[in-house]
């Protein structure tokens, strides 16, 4: 399936039916008290409710589309299409696995833009504990609400001071491991406020303008993959600390574009 007139406004239908599937599995086993939770090899933990949301992710799209490939944080890369969704069935698994609400489901698609280079076209972050969910797809804005037809849209911050600005991150001690807490601890002297709200939520709450900058020094693509089409189409600015766009470099920063340049003046590589 290639762009219509109306963008990719059917995969992102496609893209909350998925939602709509994998939260009614996540919720229902959200907080039971026989959630299984393992291990992985990279010490981070999994539980059977992200193992059974991407393979009901998976299910759903080879039906719906057959030819695009697929890559999810449980059970890695399958097809060769030139379209790929990339999927994190549980964003945020070591909230969900304490009874935190704060987590959600990641779905974004990729395609080669207009310029030959890949990019994500479709986005959107579920977060059924909180009841919210964003989303937006290249051309057509980005959007916070329930469903398409119940939804209002959102836009970004007008904040151009650091003095004036709010900062969020996740994790202080990855910082010190990427050899920036320096910058980070100076960064947060300078802004007015910071708060760890980690995960999806910081970049969110840049899209609708709640915060202003948000970052993380080491993510996966699927952490990132429908993180940057929002806060792009909510009028923010999201790129890895070299400044590159896309989910593509292995870290983010997203802003409210007025402030990007300062926040990779003190954060980036």
């Amino acid at each position: 399936m290639t762009a219509t007139s109306d963008g990719y406004l059917d995969d992102l239908r496609l893209a909350h039916v998925l939602a709509d599937t994998a939260d009614a599995v996540t919720l229902e086993r959200f907080r039971a008290l026989d959630l299984t939770v393992e291990t992985k090899p990279d010490m981070t933990p999994v539980s059977d409710a992200d193992r059974a949301a991407e393979e009901l992710i998976r299910g759903a799209l080879s039906r719906a589309r057959p030819r695009d490939a697929v890559v999810g944080e449980e059970f890695g890369s399958q097809g060769r299409g030139s379209r790929r969704w990339i999927v994190d069935p549980i964003d945020g698994t070591k909230n969900y696995v304490r009874g935190v609400p704060v987590w959600a489901t990641l779905i974004g698609l990729v395609d080669t833009g207009p310029t030959g280079q890949e990019e994500v076209v479709v986005g959107l972050v579920s977060a059924p504990a909180l009841g919210r969910r964003w989303w937006a797809a290249k051309g057509l804005g980005a959007y916070t609400g329930r469903s398409l037809t119940s939804s209002s849209r959102i836009s970004v911050s007008s904040v151009s001071s650091l003095a004036d600005a709010s900062f969020a991150f996740s994790e202080v001690p990855e910082w010190e491991k990427a050899g920036k807490l320096d910058a980070f601890l100076d960064l947060g002297r300078a802004v007015w406020r910071t708060r760890g709200y980690g995960d999806f939520w910081p970049y969110m709450m840049v899209a609708e303008g709640a915060v202003d900058m948000a970052s993380e020094p080491e993510l996966e693509v699927w952490d990132m993959a429908p993180l940057g089409v929002i806060v792009e189409e909510a009028g923010g600015r999201f790129t890895d600390l070299a400044g590159r766009p896309g989910p593509w470099g292995g870290n983010a920063a997203a802003s409210n574009g007025l402030l990007h340049d300062e926040l990779l003046g003190y954060l980036g590589d």
